[in-house]
């Protein structure tokens, strides 16, 4: 029997992230203090579920690998995946659904930390009692993520329940009462 704990995979799908940060929220590109600080969310993992954490950071590197950005990576504890492939060919995406698939054989929770709608379907595919989440900004998650809620995803927000920032993002989002602070908005 194997007495190795429980881990927890973290996948990172770092290219919509990014995307949705600088397009959706703030309009422009991110500057460094307002990206994600990703050492919280292996911190969050771990802490969640209370068990080892492995970070996947998946990133295209067509012709560049961004070296500084992939220290950090490692520096935190994470395992970058640089990928190349054709044009128009979403390798991020790609490998994300291959790394689904493969997890489905292994005793292993799983964090998609992605927005994006191609990854309902393996998603839903590991919803056979492990546990499975998604993180990613609330308002523009996927609709089929909210629907497998149901089926016993847990969903987060990675600024509301991860606290992956310094600073408070510029987003509009219902607020319970009993967390309204009007200096926010004065």
């Amino acid at each position: 029997m194997d007495a190795s704990p429980r881990t927890t995979y973290v996948l990172v799908d770092g290219e919509n992230i990014d995307a949705t940060l600088g397009t959706s929220i703030l309009g422009r590109r991110p500057r460094p203090e307002e990206r994600p600080r990703w050492e919280r969310l292996l911190q969050f993992a771990r802490e969640r579920w209370d068990q080892p954490a492995t970070g996947l950071f998946f990133l295209a590197a067509n012709n560049e690998l961004p070296m500084a950005f992939v220290q950090a990576l490692l520096a935190i504890g994470y395992r970058p995946v640089a990928l190349s492939g054709g044009p128009g060919e979403k390798v991020v995406d790609i490998a994300i659904q291959r790394t689904l698939a493969e997890i489905q054989h292994r005793a292993a929770d799983v964090l998609l930390v992605s927005n994006d709608g191609d990854f309902v379907e393996p998603v839903r595919d590991l919803l056979d009692g492990r546990r499975v989440g998604v993180i990613g900004f609330v308002e523009f998650r996927n609709q089929g993520f909210i629907e497998l809620a149901d089926q016993g995803l847990s969903v987060f927000d990675l600024e509301y329940d991860v606290r992956a920032f310094n600073e408070q993002l510029p987003r509009v989002r219902i607020i319970p009462i009993d967390e309204f602070d009007p200096a926010q908005f004065l």
